[in-house]
């Protein structure tokens, strides 16, 4: 059967494919810690369920406009003044269904065939498979584990073209956890003005940062820097909605309405209730953000001295996000696999544990642990490695 050259081309998710692999594991009776999806363990919080509830009962079940509800769209403009003192009007914020199809849209309506997208690696997976399917071209750029993952603005000068249309920055990053600086985003900000290149700006992890670490959207360090940046977020991470599918682009008005004629030949509109759910989630009570926040600093402040403890195994600790992106190949020579990626499939079937190999991130040397888990799973999953790593050795 042929299948359209776009879809043939594209090389599937290895987040998503690790937690299949585990969860049919765990189907078969083995006692698999699963440590693969980027998803928070907590539920999402009762407030914002009886808010979905409340919706269905009073007949809010039926389609909503394209770009998503007026009242939502003004919570989302409150809640950028609020927290980044930006302001945006409704008609610079699309809602759709989860912050990924919002960056599939708008990869869609920025780019035409051949245009360039710069892509610090490691990167999150669907950012080269979205530039593709728009017919565009990832151009990748290294982002150094010296530099804390980082890509300099030397890096992305010598990485721009007549072609290069688009940067994607990630902070705080998946993989890597790691936050840009306000001074880091200043002068990546001034180049891309001074080459009339869009930012796109994934802030989904926004509201998990850790040990006083703050977090910075490049919007905010100019009115030119703003004029030329697409912000992306969501409530998947923040309020731990993964299943409800709710993201949100702001951005000129011009490319949202593109986005909103897009979406409204795609998607319909997001999901009426869950919307309904999104609009209750930035409207009331947000302890249950940081409540949350905090679990996951207490977490990676437990588990990462026993991650490093490992033989063979450096990390840098991260700033943000849930993410820990430590560096095996030294791991994987001491236990005689030829690569990250056999001794991370060697982890699952003979260990129980289930991490993502960095190559799905473009950093083949490292491998990704989500510690959105509880700490008792997280811990007894450490040692785990560590007893198979030491078993290996011998």
């Amino acid at each position: 059967m042929k299948l359209a050259n776009r879809v043939a081309a594209l090389t599937p998710s290895s987040t998503l494919a690790i937690t299949a692999k585990a969860k049919e594991l765990k189907a078969a009776g083995h006692d698999v810690i699963g440590l693969g999806a980027g998803e928070p363990d907590f539920n999402t919080p009762d407030y914002i369920i009886e808010a979905a509830v409340k919706a269905m009962k009073e007949g809010h079940t039926k389609y909503t406009p394209s770009a998503g509800l007026p009242g939502l769209k003004q919570a989302i403009c409150k809640k950028l003044l609020n927290d980044q003192q930006l302001e945006y009007k409704p008609t610079e914020v699309i809602v759709g269904s989860g912050a990924k199809f919002v960056l599939y849209a708008l990869f869609q309506v920025l780019l035409d065939k051949d245009d360039e997208v710069i892509i610090p690696t490691p990167y999150w997976v669907s950012y080269p498979e979205q530039v593709k399917l728009a017919e565009g071209v990832p151009v990748y750029v290294e982002g150094k584990e010296e530099n804390q993952f980082k890509v300099t603005v030397d890096q992305l000068e010598a990485a721009i073209t007549e072609k290069t249309v688009a940067l994607i920055l990630n902070s705080p990053s998946n993989p890597t956890g790691m936050l840009y600086s306000k001074e880091e985003l200043q002068a990546i900000g001034e180049l891309c003005v001074k080459h009339n290149i869009w930012i796109v700006s994934d802030e989904i992890y926004e509201k998990l940062v850790y040990f006083g670490a703050t977090h910075t959207s490049i919007a905010q360090i100019s009115d030119e820097v703003k004029a030329k940046t697409i912000i992306i977020n969501g409530l998947s991470k923040s309020h731990s909605m993964t299943g409800w599918r709710i993201g949100y682009a702001a951005g000129p008005q011009e490319i949202i309405k593109s986005m909103t004629d897009l979406s409204s030949h795609s998607i319909s509109n997001p999901t009426s209730i869950a919307q309904y759910a999104a609009l209750a989630a930035y409207e009331g009570n947000q302890e249950p953000v940081e409540t949350m926040r905090q679990a996951f600093e207490k977490r990676l402040d437990v588990i990462y001295d026993k991650l490093v403890s490992i033989p063979g195994i450096s990390c840098i600790k991260p700033q943000g996000a849930f993410y820990l992106f430590p560096n095996a190949k030294k791991c994987a020579e001491l236990t005689g696999y030829h690569n990250v990626d056999d001794f991370a499939k060697a982890l699952l079937e003979e260990a129980l544990v289930a991490v993502v190999p960095g190559s799905g991130f473009g950093s083949p040397d490292n491998m990704r642990l989500s510690y959105a888990t509880s700490l008792d799973l997280l811990e007894e999953a450490i040692k785990r490695i560590h007893t198979f790593v030491e078993e290996k050795m011998q």
